[in-house]
C-alpha cells in the first residue's frame, strides 16, 4: 500500500469527476483510458471478481476525463507495476496484477475513516461519488440530456425526459465547471 493515499486519491477523482459505477471503476484498464484526448471507454464491469459486461449498452459509451484527472492518472501509472494497455487501471500487487483491487475494502480501511477525520458523517459508497457527481451537474445548469449522456443512462427517466443529442464539448465544459467547484480556491 501507498503511504501517501495516491490510490485512493485517483480512485475517488475519478469516480466523483466521471459518475463511475463502482463496477465500472475497477474494470477499467489503461488501454481504455486515452490520455491525449481526454477520454476513456468503459467497456466492462467487475462485479465479485467477476468479469462482464457494463450494467447496461449506454453504460459503454466514452467518458470524458477533465485534465486534472489525467494527470492524477498519468501519475498513478508511472508509480504501478502493472502499466500495460492490458493491465487493470487499479491493479491489486497482492494478486499480482490479475485482480484489481476490492472497493469496498479500501472504502472500510481508508476512504471512510478519511472522510469521518473532514467531519463527514454520511456513510460514504462508491454510488455516493455518483449520485455527488449528478448533483454538481445539476448545480452548475447542465442540459439533461448532457447529463443522461455523461452519466450513461439508457434511459432519459433517470436524468428527466429531454430527447436531443448532447456533443463532446458540452460535456467537457460540463465536466470542467463540477471541476471548478470541487478545486475552487479558498476564500480568505
Amino acid at each position: 500500500m501507498l503511504v501517501d493515499g495516491l490510490r485512493e486519491r485517483t480512485l475517488v477523482l475519478l469516480a466523483a469527476s466521471t459518475g463511475l459505477r463502482q463496477s465500472e471503476l475497477f474494470g477499467l484498464k489503461w488501454g481504455d483510458i486515452n490520455f491525449a484526448e481526454g477520454m476513456m471507454n468503459v467497456t466492462r464491469s467487475i462485479v465479485y471478481g467477476v468479469v462482464g459486461p457494463c450494467k447496461t449498452e449506454s453504460s459503454q459509451r466514452p467518458a470524458p476525463i477533465h485534465p486534472l484527472i489525467v494527470e492524477t492518472l498519468a501519475k498513478w501509472r508511472a508509480e504501478r507495476p502493472y502499466g500495460k494497455p492490458d493491465d487493470w487501471v487499479f491493479a491489486s500487487e497482492r494478486r499480482r496484477g490479475r485482480k484489481p483491487y476490492w472497493g469496498q475494502a479500501i472504502l472500510r480501511k481508508y476512504v471512510r475513516p478519511l472522510a469521518q477525520e473532514l467531519g463527514i458523517e454520511k456513510r460514504i459508497g462508491w454510488h455516493t461519488f455518483r449520485h455527488t457527481y449528478s448533483t454538481l451537474l445539476r448545480s452548475v445548469g447542465t442540459e439533461f440530456k448532457v447529463m443522461q449522456e455523461l452519466l450513461r443512462h439508457s434511459s432519459l427517466r433517470s436524468t428527466l425526459e429531454v430527447y436531443t443529442q448532447a456533443i463532446t464539448p458540452a460535456k467537457h465544459t460540463a465536466q470542467a465547471a463540477v471541476m471548478s467547484l470541487v478545486f475552487s480556491p479558498k476564500a480568505d
